[in-house]
């Protein structure tokens, strides 16, 4: 007798594997079909397509509707209105002349492109140019605008992704300071190699392609620095670009806000912008893996969790790690013997903001002897950026950043922080940072 087959009833570990293997498939599927585009133009961030809602839209709307808003046309009153509409310091110029951004047919050693930043928005002019703006905002995180004060128009500008959203930033949309070796024309010299630029870089390797203003003491650095193609790395003569004061034999400074590229506004820069990069890519990878955690709870029938697990939560984890790190300069290179001496101007203007806690300190305190911040904890925790992260990427910050700090050993990831300055920046965090005391 032959006995009928009876139809196998796949198990519900069988069921999610072939559920997880369509949606592998299609993924995969989409990702060819787009020529493996950046994973944050794919949905849900779909950066491109997705419409903004910050400060240069208003903008952009007021200077259709209010002919009082328009830009001056010409020159670095477009810049100083531009700064004061965004609340950027004049004071935080810096200066690159290397072609190494969009308007690179513009910029050369005389006629520097300035760069004017703040917590949440950068602006960049060259002399005869456009006006570039960077903006976090709260959806996407770094957007890019150009700002063309002839025709009063303020658009997002999708070629600035070719370098700001490629393999320097991560493969996410991002800011970065590079340092290369720059031929007299402005032309960086790509055989001698470049350096991206954070608060772990030594000395030696900053600023070139930069002007610098400051002293510095016997250290050496890269800026202010031309040279011919043939000439060796080796023998370049570095002691004629070092602890400058006054850029005129370079460029007319005339043409500028101001006639300095202060050597502390570039290090808080060099900071800024990396810490950024963690902040709002952290932001964008949180969004994603839970959507696509969500999405699956929903496919299988299941409540959807608003707490990350499996892959979304190994996400956070990672990404809390990584901007603990940074907020903690873990790995911070020590300044020259002696310290930096700087614009006061700009320290002034930087500190015009700090968040004080009842004994009078801050995150904004300079150090400058031994490293920048006397308070070893980044003032970007008061950032937009910072305040934007979704809420289970904020937690796991939060918890993480408070078992460092109360830590009563030395951290394996941080031994440079003292029990003593721990505590000092925990006291001050407690009192000017809102939602940290639910972690202690």
């Amino acid at each position: 007798m032959i006995k009928p087959k009876l139809k196998h009833r796949p198990t519900l570990p069988q069921t999610i594997r072939v559920i997880l293997l369509v949606i592998a498939c299609i993924f995969l599927s989409v990702r060819s079909s787009a020529q493996l585009s950046s994973a944050y133009e794919e949905p849900p961030i779909s950066y491109s397509e997705t419409e903004t809602a910050n400060r240069a839209d208003m903008l952009g709307l007021a200077i259709k509707a209010l002919p009082n808003r328009q830009l001056p046309v010409e020159g670095k009153e477009a810049i100083l209105r531009l700064l004061k509409e965004f609340s950027v310091p004049v004071e935080s110029q810096v200066l690159v002349f290397t072609k190494t951004s969009l308007q690179r047919e513009r910029i050369r050693p005389s006629n520097p492109r300035a760069l004017y930043f703040s917590e949440d928005a950068y602006l960049g002019y060259v002399p005869g140019g456009i006006l570039e703006l960077t903006l976090h905002d709260p959806q996407l995180g770094l957007v890019f605008y150009e700002i063309h004060p002839r025709t009063q128009t303020i658009s997002r500008s999708r070629d600035c992704l070719s370098c700001h959203g490629g393999s320097r930033t991560d493969n996410w949309p991002g800011v970065f300071i590079r340092s290369v070796y720059s031929h007299s024309d402005g032309n960086p010299i790509t055989s001698k190699g470049s350096f991206l630029i954070t608060h772990e870089s030594p000395i030696e390797e900053r600023w070139g392609g930069w002007y610098v203003t400051g002293k510095h003491g016997d250290s050496r650095h890269l800026g202010n620095l031309t040279i011919d193609k043939d000439t060796r790395t080796a023998a370049l003569d570095l002691e004629a670009t070092a602890n400058l004061t006054d850029l005129n034999k370079f460029f007319d400074t005339s043409r500028y806000p101001r006639g300095s590229s202060d050597i502390i506004a570039l290090m808080v820069l060099e900071h800024q912008c990396e810490m950024h990069n963690r902040l709002s890519r952290g932001m964008l990878r949180t969004r994603k893996w839970m959507a696509y955690q969500q999405e699956l709870d929903r496919s299988l029938g299941r409540p959807v969790a608003n707490v990350p697990t499996g892959t979304a939560l190994t996400v956070v984890r990672g990404e809390s790690e990584r901007i603990v790190d940074y907020l903690l300069f873990r790995n911070e290179a020590p300044l020259p013997d002696g310290g930096l001496s700087g614009d006061q101007a700009f320290q002034s203007a930087f500190r015009h903001n700090r968040v004080e806690d009842a004994q009078g300190r801050s995150l904004k305190d300079f150090d400058l002897k031994q490293r920048i911040f006397r308070n070893r904890c980044s003032y970007m925790i008061y950032s937009k950026a910072f305040d934007s992260l979704p809420d289970e990427l904020r937690s796991a910050v939060f918890k993480r950043l408070v078992s460092v700090l109360r830590s009563s050993a030395l951290p394996d990831r941080h031994p440079s922080l003292t029990a003593a300055e721990r505590k000092t920046i925990l006291e001050i965090l407690v009192e000017t940072k809102p939602g940290i005391r639910a972690y202690l």
